[in-house]
């Protein structure tokens, strides 16, 4: 128990002890601070008396420039300005297809692999149909014996020989098991699934042996070279983005950027989302893929030969949207405020409209807090 009394009381002094050395050390970094603002006031009175002292003296030169701001100055030039509108789209293709069984069935045979370049109207895959066959062998088995009777037939007939009727039934015997024969060959056509367009086997989600149905997909082809972005746009824009407008395309995840123009821009608006659509057709590229994400700069106004300031230098002063020019005053640069009209902004850029001329001095660094006539240094 005294061990325990003599522990306890030793945290307790520790603890004090401790809480008192945080306590003077807090008093010190005060006293610090107080010592501190001392010597800046003091320098700051220093500071006004020297200035005052070369007024005195007449030399007025010499407190402008300790006032003087430094600053950095970039001519104004004309250049092509370009707005666009960023939005973010999708790789889709109208050879980008999705292939069904047309009957229900079990898969026989799968002729195709992944990766596999194939061409229009090739055979994917075979759905079992031997009992269809045969009907078709008997059925074709049994045209032999009717052609040969129509031939006897009409041959007597174009003779004058036997009846008409005899001749018109082996006709119509004939003609009718023709048609049924055709028939049969079409509903076998129903048991092949088939790729419409030339293009790459993307996936297979068959096995042979697999029963399918009609309306799942089961082989998917892709053709590289029919792909196009896909995006919506809001109806704001309805009336600035028009078929053959320049789009800048990047693909993050290949790093890649390529150009192309605006195919399709929709006339209708989704009364759900309020948004239209727009296509962007590629070019033929291989390592582009469906459903990979594309952003996209859609150029919606370009006009070459304008006048472009970076956006950070134009300030809303006193009401006014101004811009700050070197200015020559008494043989010294000054700053010189100019009230602009602002156009479109794009990039970190703005289009000036009015206020600016081509050589005139921009401030780009120092701008901030700068006043009409401040005297400048570089």
């Amino acid at each position: 128990m005294k061990n325990i009394s003599r522990i306890i009381t030793m945290a307790v002094v520790a603890g004090f002890i401790a809480a008192c050395g945080q306590q003077n050390s807090i008093e010190a970094k005060k006293a610090e601070i107080e010592k501190l603002k001392a010597q800046q006031a003091e320098i700051a009175s220093q500071i006004a008396t020297l200035e005052g002292e070369i007024v005195a003296a007449g030399d007025t030169s010499s407190a402008e420039d300790l006032k003087a701001k430094v600053v950095a100055i970039t001519p104004v030039s004309k250049q092509n300005f370009v707005h666009a509108i960023d939005v973010q789209g999708r790789v889709d293709g109208d050879e980008n297809v999705s292939y069904s069984a047309k009957v229900p069935g079990t898969i026989a045979k799968i002729n195709v692999k992944v990766g596999q370049r194939i061409a229009a109207g090739q055979v994917l895959a075979e759905i079992d149909s031997k009992p269809l066959q045969l009907q078709l062998a008997a059925m074709q088995k049994q045209a032999e014996l009717v052609n040969t009777l129509y031939e006897k037939r009409k041959q007597l007939w174009d003779q004058k020989v036997g009846s008409e009727i005899e001749y018109l039934q082996a006709k119509n015997q004939k003609e009718s098991l023709d048609k049924n024969i055709e028939s049969m060959k079409q509903q076998l056509e129903m048991y092949s699934i088939k790729s419409d367009y030339s293009g790459t086997v993307d996936e297979i989600a068959l096995k042979v042996g697999q029963n399918v149905i009609p309306g799942m997909p089961y082989v998917t082809v892709v053709n590289p070279a029919k792909l196009k972005i896909k995006t919506s746009l809001s109806e704001s824009y309805a009336g600035l983005i028009k078929t053959g407008d320049m789009v800048n395309i990047r693909f993050p995840d290949l790093n890649k950027t390529m150009r192309a123009n605006v195919s399709y821009a929709s006339r209708t608006i989704n009364q759900m989302t309020r948004t239209f659509e727009v296509e962007i057709n590629l070019p033929a590229d291989e390592s582009l893929n469906p459903n990979m994400v594309a952003e996209l700069s859609i150029v919606d106004y370009e006009k070459a030969g304008s006048i472009v300031v970076p956006i950070n230098t134009v300030q809303q002063l006193d009401g006014e949207t101004v811009v700050f020019l070197k200015s020559t005053e008494g043989g010294k640069a000054v700053a010189k405020k100019v009230k602009v009209t602002v156009g479109k902004q794009y990039a970190g850029k703005a289009e000036i409209l009015a206020g600016l001329n081509e050589g005139d001095a921009l401030i780009t660094t120092g701008f901030q807090d700068l006043n009409d006539g401040q005297s400048l240094k570089f």
